[in-house]
């Protein structure tokens, strides 16, 4: 934190009136040839859809979560998922725009969420999960020192709001981080 770019950035709850951007971010961080351009693309291990306008208002309306949303000169750029369960907050729907990976945004929003869910909510540690043949993605959640448990949970084959699998060996491992 700190830079010029990161002073640019304003933090805010996502609203009604961005599900439609934010549906089109995260789609855009994950999925098809657009995500190509960064590197969280899953394009080639899911084809279909990463999440709709549903899921998106889901996480907009619930009581104990929050869909923070990053915006940069009044354009949305970034956003992840803050859920309060108890002792801990569940962090998921990460996207940051495919044009501006690599460049240290996606290390801010984390920091970010991470501060605002000790602030806000109280809690001790940050749970997420991650499909388990992304080592790439794995190892840089890592070096923000998150930890992999060994605990997984399988993948939702045949339910197509997930996404449609291209290999069989897909499922989800919880990384946990202790907020100090």
């Amino acid at each position: 934190m700190g830079t010029a770019a990161d002073a640019a950035l304003t933090f805010r709850d996502a609203t009604y009136a961005d599900v439609d951007a934010l549906v089109e971010l995260i789609e855009s961080a994950y999925r098809g040839e657009s995500s190509r351009a960064g590197w969280t693309t899953e394009a080639d291990i899911l084809d279909g859809q990463r999440t709709d306008r549903d899921g998106v208002l889901e996480v907009v309306k619930a009581a104990d979560s929050r869909l923070l949303t990053v915006e940069r000169e009044g354009r949305i750029v970034a956003c992840c998922q803050l859920e309060h369960r108890g002792d801990h907050a569940y962090f998921g729907m990460f996207a940051v725009s495919p044009a501006l990976q690599g460049a240290g945004l996606g290390r801010t929003v984390i920091a970010e969420a991470e501060r605002q869910a000790r602030e806000d909510w109280g809690v001790t540690e940050m749970h997420m999960t991650v499909i388990s043949v992304r080592e790439d993605l794995i190892a840089w959640y890592e070096r923000r020192g998150y930890r992999r448990t060994g605990r997984t949970t399988p993948f939702p084959y045949g339910d197509e709001r997930f996404g449609i699998p291209q290999r069989d060996d897909l499922e989800f491992e919880l990384l946990v981080k202790e907020l100090a």
